[in-house]
């Protein structure tokens, strides 16, 4: 794997990453959260992440463009490449994708992944699902008695029709696009559990990809160390320890809408040729 590159431009949400914690005070380990997996892992030889990885906490990003914007600065050795595609994760992460795609001047799609809520709880997450059947549950979820096999396949459903009803509508009869052999840079807006950036993983590694990185604004130090070891390349501009929720992050955190996810994929495409599968086509969804 490919050695850690340093970042360029140094953003000011994004220097915590590349400064090794300063306070002497702290017995923590630390780095950088970007990385390469091979050398998060060499690093990880205690047993909680939390004990790895301490950042400063930054300011909040202004809204998912603006965390996008900063985020393509993470990136920049991926720029006008075009074996590079950006898999964004609907809804929260098509505009952060967006503004990574158009800053590199790569191509831009979307990577269909659902969590699975914990029933009783849905804002938790048990798992997520993506295309091709893919599953990934919370170790140990069935047999601690919490959620029945039922209730999974019940809520796999449910997602699953959910995935389907947002590839007819987003992609409006446009072939999902090829991915082996090439490098693929899977984006989301923050990553809490990381359960639908596991499924995301899963489905991508399928198709033979040269490379997969994945690019998040925010994220817990527990996630992010985890998600490392799945792919070649992790950059994350912020693993506060202190970390509560995604939206904590941002100023602006509104819910994405269908129709903006429309619109931006769009414009991303309206430039951009199709290199899917014809016979992957979808049904476009009446307006």
């Amino acid at each position: 794997m490919a050695a850690m590159r340093p970042l360029q431009g140094k953003p000011a949400l994004a220097r915590p990453i590349v400064d090794i914690c300063r306070s002497l005070l702290q017995p923590l380990r630390c780095f950088p959260v970007k990385q390469s997996a091979a050398e998060i892992s060499a690093r990880l030889p205690i047993k909680s992440a939390t004990e790895v990885i301490r950042m400063d906490t930054p300011e909040r990003f202004t809204d998912r463009a603006h965390a996008g914007k900063l985020l393509a600065q993470a990136l920049l050795t991926y720029a006008g490449r075009a074996d590079v595609l950006v898999l964004a994760l609907p809804r929260g992460g098509v505009p952060v994708g967006f503004a990574v795609a158009q800053a590199l001047g790569v191509e831009l799609d979307i990577m269909l992944v659902r969590k699975l809520g914990l029933p009783g709880h849905a804002e938790y997450a048990m798992g997520a699902v993506g295309a091709g059947g893919v599953r990934v549950l919370q170790a140990g979820l069935v047999e601690s008695g919490r959620v029945s096999m039922k209730q999974i396949e019940e809520a796999s459903a449910r997602e699953m029709a959910e995935i389907e009803r947002r590839g007819r509508l987003y992609r409006a009869g446009r072939p999902p696009p090829q991915l082996a052999g090439r490098c693929i840079i899977l984006v989301d807006d923050g990553i809490a559990t990381g359960a639908t950036l596991r499924a995301a993983v899963e489905v991508v590694r399928r198709s033979h990809v040269a490379r997969l990185v994945i690019a998040a604004p925010v994220g817990p130090p527990e996630s992010v160390a985890a998600l490392a070891g799945e792919v070649d390349e992790m950059v994350c501009l912020s693993a506060p320890l202190g970390f509560m929720a995604v939206s904590h992050w941002y100023r602006h955190f509104d819910q994405t809408a269908d129709a903006e996810v429309q619109a931006l994929l769009a414009e991303a495409w309206r430039l951009q040729p199709e290199t899917g599968d014809p016979s992957c086509r979808t049904t476009p969804t009446p307006n």
